[in-house]
Parts: C-alpha cells; sequence; structure tokens
C-alpha cells in the first residue's frame, strides 16, 4: 500500500511539472493602420493547429511544449505573413502583427468588398482599370470613404463632398459641382456612366467611397469634364457575417434609418450577399422644402472558384419633395443686400411637388484565363423618371410699364412635366501581365460602348409670360416699345403667371389650369459612343509609367425618331502619360499629362448655315505633378498635386444683328493650382482627413479682351477642411470619443458680374459613446451658425448652407 501512494504521489509531481511546463502563444492581428483584423486564419506549424482571430483580432495557441514553431497569418486582402520563434517551458509568448494590404488580392475590388476601415483608402480601380495602390497612380485620385460618411452622418453626396479638396457646390442640383475651377457634371457609378438629368443629390446609405479623378479622364472614360470626374463606389458583400442597423433624428424634423446586412450564403462562402436599406423622412430650413427619400440596394456575389467571379448590383432611389431653385433676393444692382431676405426664403407654391425615381443595375463578370491574362466586362443599365409641378421664376424682376424693374416682384412661370431616359453602358477589357528583363508590364486592352436615348412621350406643359390686350393669349418677353400689344391694368403688364411678391410672400395652393398654358413634346434624343482604348502600366525597379491612347468615335442622331433622322458624327484621339518614380518606399514622386474630350451638341454642328461652323469638339488637357507619401508606418497618407488645365474651342453667341443664332468659336480657360491632402491616423486612436486647395481659373483667351482675366463662377481662390476623429483609451473614458472639423472657402463670383458671394468658416462637432455593440453619436454641425452660400447663379437663385443644426444617431451591430 505505501509503494502504491509512494507512485501515484510521483505520478501526480510528474503531471503537475508538465502542466505548470505547458506554454502558450498569443497575439493579436492589425493592419497597417492599427486596426484590429478579425476571422485572420492563424496556423500553427508544427501540429496544423489553427483558428481565427476574435474581434478585437486576438488569438491564443494553449498547451503548448517546448520547441520551435512559426505561426502564420492569412486572410483575402492582406498579405500572409510568418514569424518563427521559440518557446520555452512555461512561457507565454506575444507574437502580434501588422498585415499590409495586397495589391494583388485586389483586382476583384469591384466584386468583393473592401476591407480596410477607417479614414484611410489604400487602391483604387477606377483610374487605371486594374487594382492598383493610390500611390503608383499618376494622377490626383480624391476620395471619402463610408466611415467619414458614418461618422459626420452624411446622407446625400453634397454632404461629404466638402472631405476633397478642390470641390465646390455649384447649387444644390444633383452633381453640379466645380472640380479644380470648371463646372461640372461627369458622374460614374463603378466606373460606368450613369444619368445626370436628375435634380436631387444622390444617397449615401449603399456607397464605400467616394472618388474624384482629378482632370480630365477621357482616355478611359470618354467625354468627361476637365476639372474631374466623381465616381460612386458601391458596398460589395464581404466573406464574413456583418449586420448593422442605425436610427437618426435631429434638426428640422429629420427620421432616418438605415440597414447593412452583408455575409456568405453557403458555407463554401461561394455566394456572397450584402443589403442595403435606407429612408428618411426630413424637412429643411428651406421654406416647402420637406421630403423623404429611399434606397433599396442589393449586390450578390458569386464566386464559383479562384478565377471566376460574377457580381449583380441593384440601386433603387426614390425621392419625393419640391424642386429648390434657391433663394431669390431684392433687386438686380450693384451692390444689392444678400441678406434682403432670409435664407429660408423660397419661391413657389403649397401644390408643388417633384417625384424622382433613379434605378440602375450592373452585372460584372470577371475571369482568369490563364495565370497572365484576366478578362473583365461590365454592363450597366440606367433608367432616370421624373415627375414635377413647380412654380419657379422666369429668372427676371417683375417691370412696370416703361420697362423699369421693380426689385421686390419676381416674374413667374409653371412646369408641368413628365420625362424619362435611359442610359446603357458595356465595358469590357482584357489585362494581361507579363515580364521582359526587368521591365514587369501590365497591359490593358478595352472596349466601351455607351448609349443614351431620351425616348419618345417625354412632354412639358408650362406657362409663362404676359396677356395679350386682349387677355387670349401670351408674348413670351415684354416690350415697352409695342405696350399697345399688352394687356395692361395699374401701368403693369399683366404676366400670365403673377408675380411673386418678395416682400409679401404667398406659398397658397395655386391651380395652373387659371393660366395659358402650352402644351409641348419635348424633343427625343439619342447619343452613343464607341470606344477602344490601350494602356500600358510598366515597372523597372524605383520607375513606373502608364501610357494610353484612346480613340473615341461619338455620334449624335439628329432628328432622332423622325423619318429624315441622321447621324452626326465627331471622334478625338486623346492620349494620356504619367510617370511615378519611388526613391523610397513610402514616397513617390509623379507627373502626367492627359487630354480630355466634349463634343459640340449636334443640332449645332449639323446647321453651319444658322450656328456657322464647323466647330471643333471642346478639347482639355492637364499637366500634373505631386508627390504621395504613406507616414507613420502607413497609417497616414499625404499627397501634394500641382496642376494646369486648359480647356480650348469653347463656343459662344457672336451677337451678329444679322444672324441671331450665330456662333462663334473661340477662347481658352486655364485652372492652375496646389492641392494639399491628409488621410488616415496620426495616432492609433486619432483618425484625420484633411484637405487644401489653392485654385486660379481664368479666361485667358478670348475675342471679347474684357473678358480676359475674367474668374469663373463659385471657384473660390482657396478653400479647404479638416475632421479629425479620437477615442479615448483610458478606462474611466473608455468607449467616448469626440469628433471635430471646418470647412471654409474664401469669395466666389456668381454668373452675375455684379454679385459675389462672401468667404466663410463653417465649424462642426460630434460626440460618440460605444458599448457593447451599441454606437450612440452626437453631432452638431455649423456650430457657430454662420451665414453663408455654397453657390450661386444669380439674384433671383442663390444656395445657402444650413444654419446651426443637430442630428443624433443610435447604430448597433450584431
Amino acid at each position: 500500500m505505501k509503494i502504491a501512494n509512494i507512485f501515484i504521489a510521483v505520478l501526480c509531481t510528474l503531471l503537475c511539472g508538465q502542466l505548470l511546463a505547458q506554454s502558450t502563444i498569443k497575439g493579436t492581428v492589425k493592419d497597417n493602420e492599427g486596426n484590429a483584423l478579425e476571422q485572420v486564419n492563424v496556423l500553427l506549424i508544427p501540429g496544423n493547429r489553427q483558428v481565427l482571430t476574435d474581434k478585437k483580432g486576438e488569438y491564443t495557441f494553449s498547451g503548448l511544449a517546448m520547441g520551435r514553431y512559426a505561426v502564420h497569418f492569412s486572410v483575402v486582402g492582406f498579405r500572409e505573413t510568418s514569424k518563427s520563434i521559440r518557446l520555452e517551458d512555461g512561457e507565454t509568448r506575444m507574437v502580434s502583427v501588422d498585415m499590409m494590404h495586397a495589391i494583388e488580392e485586389l483586382q476583384h475590388v469591384e466584386v468583393v468588398g473592401r476591407r480596410e476601415s477607417g479614414y484611410k483608402n489604400s487602391t483604387t480601380f477606377v483610374a487605371t482599370k486594374t487594382a492598383s495602390s493610390l500611390r503608383d497612380v499618376p494622377q490626383s485620385v480624391s476620395y471619402v470613404t463610408k466611415e467619414v460618411i458614418e461618422d459626420q452622418l452624411a446622407f446625400k453626396t453634397s454632404d461629404a463632398i466638402k472631405n476633397i479638396s478642390g470641390v465646390n457646390q455649384y447649387s444644390y442640383n444633383n452633381s453640379d459641382f466645380v472640380l479644380r475651377g470648371f463646372r461640372a457634371s461627369s458622374v460614374m457609378v463603378n466606373g460606368l456612366r450613369v444619368s445626370t438629368r436628375g435634380w436631387s443629390q444622390n444617397l449615401l446609405p449603399y456607397v464605400e467611397r467616394l472618388e474624384v479623378i482629378k482632370g480630365p479622364a477621357s482616355a478611359l472614360f470618354a467625354n468627361t469634364d476637365p476639372g474631374g470626374t466623381i465616381n460612386t463606389v458601391t458596398k460589395k458583400p464581404l466573406d464574413e457575417n456583418r449586420k448593422a442597423i442605425s436610427f437618426v433624428t435631429g434638426s428640422f424634423n429629420t427620421y432616418r434609418f438605415t440597414t447593412d446586412f452583408t455575409g456568405p450564403v453557403n458555407e463554401s462562402k461561394t455566394l456572397l450577399y450584402r443589403l442595403n436599406v435606407a429612408y428618411q423622412n426630413a424637412q429643411s430650413f428651406r421654406v416647402l422644402q420637406e421630403g423623404e427619400a429611399m434606397v433599396i440596394a442589393p449586390s450578390i456575389s458569386f464566386i464559383p472558384d479562384d478565377k471566376t467571379r460574377i457580381n449583380f448590383d441593384l440601386v433603387y432611389q426614390l425621392n419625393k419633395g419640391r424642386l429648390d431653385r434657391g433663394q431669390p433676393i431684392f433687386g438686380a444692382t450693384a451692390g444689392t443686400d444678400l441678406y434682403s431676405t432670409p435664407i429660408s426664403f423660397a419661391v413657389g407654391r403649397r401644390n408643388d411637388y417633384q417625384n424622382e425615381l433613379n434605378l440602375f443595375s450592373t452585372i460584372s463578370v470577371q475571369r482568369k484565363i490563364t495565370r497572365n491574362i484576366s478578362f473583365n466586362a461590365s454592363y450597366m443599365k440606367s433608367m432616370y423618371d421624373e415627375d414635377l409641378l413647380e412654380h419657379r421664376t422666369s429668372n427676371r424682376y417683375g417691370v412696370d410699364a416703361d420697362g423699369k424693374e421693380i426689385p421686390t416682384l419676381m416674374g413667374m412661370q409653371t412646369i408641368r412635366r413628365l420625362r424619362k431616359n435611359y442610359l446603357d453602358n458595356i465595358s469590357s477589357w482584357f489585362t494581361a501581365e507579363f515580364n521582359t528583363g526587368i521591365v514587369s508590364h501590365k497591359l490593358v486592352v478595352g472596349y466601351d460602348h455607351i448609349n443614351e436615348v431620351f425616348p419618345v412621350g417625354n412632354s412639358t406643359y408650362n406657362a409663362g409670360g404676359f396677356l395679350t390686350a386682349d387677355g387670349r393669349g401670351t408674348i413670351s418677353t415684354y416690350r415697352p416699345a409695342e405696350r399697345e400689344k399688352y394687356l395692361i391694368v395699374n401701368n403693369m403688364p399683366v404676366p400670365n403667371v403673377p408675380y411673386f411678391n418678395l416682400a409679401n410672400p404667398d406659398y397658397s395652393i395655386s391651380e395652373i389650369s387659371r393660366y395659358i398654358n402650352v402644351s409641348a413634346a419635348e424633343t427625343p434624343t439619342k447619343y452613343f459612343v464607341n470606344g477602344i482604348y490601350v494602356q500600358e502600366q510598366l515597372r523597372a525597379g524605383k520607375w513606373q509609367m502608364l501610357l494610353g491612347l484612346r480613340q473615341e468615335y461619338y455620334v449624335n442622331v439628329l432628328d432622332y425618331t423622325k423619318a429624315n433622322q441622321r447621324n452626326i458624327k465627331q471622334k478625338a484621339l486623346i492620349p494620356r502619360i504619367g510617370v511615378v518614380y519611388t526613391p523610397l518606399e513610402p514616397v513617390s514622386l509623379y507627373g502626367t499629362y492627359t487630354e480630355g474630350y466634349q463634343p459640340q451638341s449636334a443640332v449645332t454642328i449639323a446647321n453651319p448655315d444658322i450656328y456657322g461652323g464647323p466647330f471643333d469638339p471642346l478639347i482639355s488637357n492637364m499637366v500634373e505633378a505631386g508627390v504621395k507619401m504613406g507616414l507613420l508606418h502607413g497609417r497616414l497618407a499625404v499627397n501634394v498635386a500641382a496642376y494646369r488645365i486648359r480647356q480650348n474651342n469653347i463656343l459662344r453667341n457672336a451677337n451678329a444683328a444679322d444672324r441671331p443664332d450665330l456662333m462663334e468659336q473661340i477662347g481658352q480657360q486655364q485652372s492652375t493650382g496646389v492641392e494639399v491632402e491628409m488621410y488616415g491616423k496620426i495616432l492609433p486612436n486619432l483618425s484625420l482627413t484633411t484637405n487644401y486647395a489653392y485654385n486660379v481659373t481664368r479666361v485667358t483667351k478670348s475675342d471679347d479682351k474684357t473678358e480676359i482675366g475674367n474668374i469663373l463662377p463659385n471657384a473660390p481662390k482657396s478653400q479647404g477642411g479638416v475632421w479629425a476623429k479620437y477615442l479615448f483609451a483610458g478606462k474611466m473614458l473608455k468607449g467616448l470619443g469626440i469628433g471635430a472639423g471646418a470647412n471654409f472657402a474664401t469669395t466666389r463670383v456668381t454668373d452675375s458680374d455684379i454679385l459675389q458671394l462672401p468667404g466663410y468658416v463653417v465649424a462642426n462637432a460630434a460626440l460618440y459613446y460605444t458599448v457593447d455593440k451599441f454606437k450612440v453619436s452626437m453631432n452638431l454641425n455649423n456650430a457657430l451658425n454662420k451665414t453663408y452660400w455654397v453657390g450661386g447663379f444669380d439674384f433671383n437663385r442663390l444656395f445657402p448652407g444650413a444654419p446651426r443644426h443637430w442630428m443624433a444617431s443610435l447604430a448597433y451591430t450584431f
């Protein structure tokens, strides 16, 4: 018995010794911005034990014997990495890594969702038609990520675009922005063209990020604006389950609800989904501008193997409200007081309405044919549908019988309109990657087709002008020398639609059948584009070069749907060249030259007897140089760019007495400027996005010498902004965060030579609190209650910014 007890005691001692000698490997996996990475596969060799990191990016291997081990980390979208260690008895070894984003894994960025989180984005697909590091693109590409959009509670494009250098609003209208001094309307979704006929701003709940390709982008995307092109990148499915819902309320009786669900449909993760749904019902600081908006955006990715990826996107966007034409003020003379009417002031009637539907669907296919050759194809169908009734200004003031303007009476017209238009995009290209000696090549050869139709059946029912003497007809304009033709009452010509009294506004219901209306079919139109392009990206050591050439064929169908319809053809050969030099790993120097192209209208170039000509298309070109840096171990991106853009072949009326429609091709406009942008994290808990732009856009050539030197409208010389978010790290303040920022712009001119908009600085702030899976935030915008204008046309159409207002949000992720 004693021997048995001694044996058991010795055995227990040995076992306890072994247990005490067992060792542990644990650690945290983050990206190069300091964000924890979930679902990273961690493999331990020998033993082939595997675990996945949790939501904090943490993992643990326990019960290990002493010896040598290799810890291998892998996850889609990041470079695989390994660490080798020697583990001692009873040791707990911390093995943590920062994983770098793998550009080569992001060739399918348009199919698989972005894993990066934060204010910094590392890659672009649209700027080169291949997944490229932003530092390797010899052109400025700016962006706003979904994290910035969420932190600022932005809901539409104009809420977020202020975070991009060199971009300013022209009006409230959809996509009506000024990019590097030039008014722009080129808009793309995932690199494909969508209709810009709509009025309401694009909604953001389905948006991964907004990108702005600075300068002409015609070498890849056909006819584009000289200042730049805005591209919306939609959220794509992820191969891990993520779900989020949020509710927002605040000033102007705002109610907003959003959801974002994504994940795999099956265990093999060959079928992924994402669903974004959002609804908002809100009033405005503007009179009669309440409305509601809804977006439903499902996305599905099918990945049957490692060579094939198929994606389907649908975006349904509905806006209901009224068309806001801006704020009118008293009088149209120099020195008129901008504050003569409040910024809430608008023109319209209670029964006005505007219903807009934007619908677009995309199918994209990516196939890896061989190890070095892949094929990409995308097709987008978009539709815009408008149902509108508005009482709006005729862009002039009321007059007495002598033709003298009355500064408090606004001339009016009514518009009842039903219209649709359709736009088809096909984009396809082959990519070949190969080496010749020390030079690596990425060759792209592609074809694009764009087709936009404004179909038969679009119609208007309009009233305007002045009543004839018998009160049964109308004349569009009033001529005092022919006053006998007009109905004159109280020494004033009687307008068909009553004047709007700025001093005593009347917003009551007004039945348009009381006026003399003219029903008219809108002219059907059609244009289509065929483009063939080739692009080569070369790399040799520290040097890279991008060479591109596009042959563009633009056809506008004159007298579309009529028996005598004919094609008006234009074409252009568009080059692009850029060089990147990387003297150090975190620094890239670049220079580029690129051209832009915009055709003249078919009506103008097809009727030389009326308009003159022939006329060349609008041609622009840009020279740009800059530096792109990744600082603080890649957490912070800093970009600096200097540029010069010229636009030639501008058309204007020749003012010929015998030919009132005669046009002449004159002049040149030039934009020069410098931009600075920073994105990312200064500290692991301090995120930052900031931008500054100095720009001068002038008329540099004109037959009218008085125009030379004029600044283009709504283009401030200086503008910029900053937004920072700080998350407290201590136990007492854990979960608490603050955000703060400001935007500014200097004085701008308008379309009127005698009207300027003052500069402004607008400050914003936010408070965040996160506990478990809940996040509560409070945002205060225009904290100092600054009165300012984001843009303007003339005295009758100015576009003020919102006064001080607040938003509160409750979000839940699961």
